[in-house]
């Protein structure tokens, strides 16, 4: 089953900056992930919380298997954000964090929980989701869902979402040898 995740992080870890820290997150999802394809690495002013590092941001593109019920691909994701250094219970919500990795779409599911909701709902209002979403959609034949993305970012102030330096992008398109040792 298709499923689109966004990435961020504005807070080193363990010596590892924001892109490291985005590389290998990629790394450690492909082991429940696969087919990934990924966006460039765009760099975006804070919302919510302005007083802030700005924020490092990708979109994910892969498969997982229909056996994983969306709440056990949460608790793997909730791992990995673990494993770089995420601390729920001590981090103010919408601030600084080491990463984040958001559930933005899977396959054609629709749920609304406590826990999770799926479409993510805020989405629409996230330009730093919408642009590489949209970078990485081209690649897709659904041209309802591109067209929808579409129209939501038109909607959107400007929300100060750049694509990072070349550098950077070079750093976190070879994520499969990211050094994972922390």
């Amino acid at each position: 089953m298709e499923v689109i995740l966004g990435l961020g992080s504005n807070c080193p870890y363990k010596g590892k900056g924001s892109v490291e820290l985005l590389s290998i997150a990629v790394k450690l999802l492909s082991d429940f992930v696969s087919d990934i394809r990924i966006s460039s690495v765009y760099e975006t002013k804070p919302m919510y919380v302005l007083s802030q590092d700005n924020f490092f941001n990708a979109v994910l593109r892969g498969n997982v298997s229909e056996k994983l019920s969306p709440l056990a691909l949460l608790e793997k994701i909730h791992q990995v954000e673990a494993s770089l250094g995420r601390d729920r219970s001590k981090e103010i919500r919408f601030g600084p964090r080491t990463i984040d990795i958001d559930i933005e779409k899977l396959g054609n599911l629709q749920m609304d929980t406590e826990i999770l909701t799926i479409p993510h709902p805020r989405i629409k209002e996230r330009a730093f989701v919408l642009i590489p979403l949209l970078e990485i959609l081209s690649e897709s034949a659904d041209e309802k869902i591109r067209e929808k993305c579409r129209v939501w970012l038109s909607e959107l102030p400007d929300e100060g979402v750049v694509k990072s330096p070349e550098q950077m992008q070079l750093l976190f398109s070879n994520w499969k040898e990211a050094d994972c040792s922390l």
